[in-house]
Parts: structure tokens; C-alpha cells; sequence
């Protein structure tokens, strides 16, 4: 498989092809200098009313504001404070925090619920997140709106209100419940759960519907509802490819509900990851979604717990260190990053720039 080279202690050494072409200065760059001069850069295109590509709602400035604070940069600091105190202007008297009227509104609260909580060291925010966390709950989708446990639409979470419910929105989700300490046996993540298994591709108890006979090979697709889709388009036979970021996705989301590593369901997500192991795309979707894709690769395996993985021919990978080194590669003179696929916004430098900072709080 494709990878990033290795950091080491002297030099940076790089796989041939442009992905990771680039040499760096001969000496390691750590997680935190990418950090910093990342930090610098959105210290540069912060709006004056803190905001950050407002054009696009909340969401980017929700990202934005975790992402630095999970790098240690303290909520008192002005980059942060402002950051919060704009969001601060979306909360709703229903708990969401996202525009009235937003067609994203659990997108937007999820991410906001993320940022609040990793500000709230004294408390401040428990109001808040606990209304949030109420809202993201009600709007998940179950039997209140018709859609019981048979139903393709059930646990899941779309972008807002009563839209199709998707694996990346429900993973938003279980992100927000974990990081408000939600325990397992708790019912809106038993639900989630009943949703992530179905966007497996693996015959089981847990999917019974047609996608994983046509695709057995234990990755995750974007949604089974409504007929089933995903990014990464269909095979001759209907099946559904399977796709990096949502595997990563899915693998993440098992574990945030309990599942166990030696269930089934997670050495099937491990094995196609084992099989798709990379840091110059997103594995069946090119450099869509790249940036996002490396925020869940981070999130997942550090949520998995292991330093190294393991691919299925053996090749051992330091994944925090090869995960440096892909973004040293791609961090930009004014220390943002950018994807040049426009693709889900990620040419936008804050949104970019706000997914590597996610990324490296984990590769530290």
C-alpha cells in the first residue's frame, strides 16, 4: 500500500509520487510546530466577529474552535474566546446551536457540542451542552418518527431535521455523545449503533439487507437508507463500494458504542483497513474528502488504541508519525492547508486547516 515515510530522529524520507513528493528541511518537524504555524494562520483569518467562514454556518468555526482547543490553546485564549462567543449567538431555545431554520442543524450542533465541551474545564457550558445533547438525541432518527427498528432509517443522523440519515452524520453524533461522557447502554447510542452496523458491508445478524451479500469485504458505505448509497459509487452488480473515510468512520463509531475489538464487526473494519492503508488519499475516493479523512483516520485509530498498525502483508506503520508527515508535506508557506478538490468545502483553508489541527491532536 501507498504511505507516507517515516519521521525520523534526523530526516524526513518520502514515498516517490506527488502526494508526499515535497522534502521538508532535513531535520523532524513535529506535530507541534504544524500545530503552530497553523495556529498563526487562523490567528490571520479569524473575523472580526470570531467567526470563520461564516458564509457556511457555524459548523467551520465549531471545527476551527476544537481544533485548537484540543492542541492546548486555552478557551480564555482571544482566538478561542471570540471563536465561542460567536457560536454562543446560534444557540436555540430547542438546544441547537446552528441558524434558524438550518437544513444542518445536527452537523452544526454536534461540532458545536464538541467545541463547548472541550471549553468547559469549570462548567460553564454545562447548560448548553446539555440542551444540545438533548436536541442531537430528539432529532436522531427512531419510532417517534414512524421509523421503528425495521426501518432503513433508524439510529441514524442526517445533516438536520427530518433529512436522510447518513454514517458521517451519525458518527457526528456518537462524536458529540461520547464527548459528553454518554454511556453505552445509553438508548440514542444503541440506536446509532443498529444504523452504523447496516453501512457495513459484512453478512451478519447486524445487516441483513442485500448491500452486504453483493460486497462482502467488511468495509462501510455511505448510507443503506433510501435504497442504500455511496460516494465511492456501486459495483456491476449493485453492491456498494466500500470507502476509506466512512471505514474509519464506522470503525470509530463501534468502539465509541462498545463494541468490542474482538467482535466480528471490528476485525472486519480492520482487515479492509489493513488492506487499504494510506496517507496520500482517501482510500476509493482519490483526494475527496482528504482532510477529513485524515481527522477520522487519527480519531479512530487513536480511539482503537494501538501505536502501530499492522496491514495484511505485515508492513508495520508508526501511523502518528507517517500521519506528521503527510500533513508536514501539505501545510502551505502561511501555515494553513487546502485541498485542491473542492469537494465538501475543503478548499476553504479554515475548514482544512481546522480538520489537520483535529488530525494532529492525536498524532502527538
Amino acid at each position: 500500500m501507498r504511505f507516507c515515510g517515516l519521521l525520523t530522529v534526523a530526516a524526513l524520507l518520502f514515498t516517490a509520487g506527488p502526494p508526499c513528493g515535497a522534502l521538508l528541511a532535513a531535520e523532524a518537524v513535529s506535530a507541534q510546530q504544524l500545530v503552530d504555524r497553523g495556529v498563526e494562520f487562523l490567528r490571520k483569518s479569524q473575523a472580526a466577529d470570531g467567526s470563520f467562514s461564516k458564509q457556511a454556518g457555524p459548523g467551520i468555526t465549531a471545527i476551527v474552535a476544537t481544533g485548537l482547543l484540543e492542541n492546548g490553546v486555552p478557551a480564555d485564549d482571544p482566538l478561542v474566546a471570540k471563536a465561542l462567543d460567536y457560536l454562543q449567538t446560534f444557540v436555540r431555545s430547542d438546544g441547537a446551536v446552528s441558524a434558524e431554520g438550518s437544513k444542518y442543524s445536527n452537523y452544526e450542533t454536534c461540532m458545536s457540542i464538541r467545541a463547548f465541551q472541550a471549553a468547559n474545564a469549570n462548567g460553564k457550558h454545562d447548560d448548553l451542552l446539555k440542551n444540545a445533547g438533548a436536541y442531537v438525541k430528539k432529532i436522531q432518527w427512531d419510532g417517534d418518527e414512524d421509523h421503528g427498528e425495521t426501518s432503513d432509517f433508524y439510529g441514524g443522523a442526517g445533516y438536520g431535521g427530518h433529512g436522510r440519515p447518513d454514517l458521517s452524520n451519525t458518527t457526528f453524533l456518537l462524536d458529540a455523545l461520547e464527548a459528553l461522557d454518554t454511556p453505552d447502554d445509553d438508548e440514542a447510542v444503541e440506536r446509532a449503533l443498529v444504523f452504523v452496523s447496516r453501512c457495513q458491508n459484512l453478512p451478519s445478524k447486524y445487516n441483513e439487507t442485500k448491500f452486504p451479500q453483493l460486497n462482502p469485504d467488511g468495509g462501510f458505505y455511505y448510507t443503506i437508507a433510501q435504497g442504500g448509497s455511496s460516494q465511492a459509487g456501486a459495483l456491476p452488480n449493485g453492491g456498494l463500494r466500500s470507502y476509506g473515510s466512512m471505514t474509519y468512520a464506522g470503525l470509530k463509531s463501534m468502539l465509541y458504542a462498545g463494541v468490542d475489538k474482538d467482535d466480528a464487526r471490528v476485525k472486519a473494519a480492520i482487515e479492509w483497513l489493513q488492506q487499504h492503508y494510506s496517507l496520500d488519499e482517501n482510500p476509493g475516493m482519490g483526494d475527496s474528502g482528504l482532510y477529513y479523512y485524515f481527522h477520522t483516520f487519527a480519531k479512530s485509530l487513536d480511539a482503537y488504541g494501538e501505536s502501530s498498525f499492522v496491514e495484511k502483508d505485515g508492513d508495520k506503520h508508526d501511523w502518528k508519525q507517517e500521519l506528521i508527515a503527510a500533513l508536514a508535506a501539505r501545510q502551505r508557506e502561511d501555515g494553513s492547508w487546502v485541498n485542491s478538490n473542492e469537494r465538501w468545502l475543503e478548499a476553504d483553508p479554515n475548514l482544512a486547516t481546522g480538520y489537520a489541527l483535529l488530525a494532529l491532536s492525536y498524532a502527538k
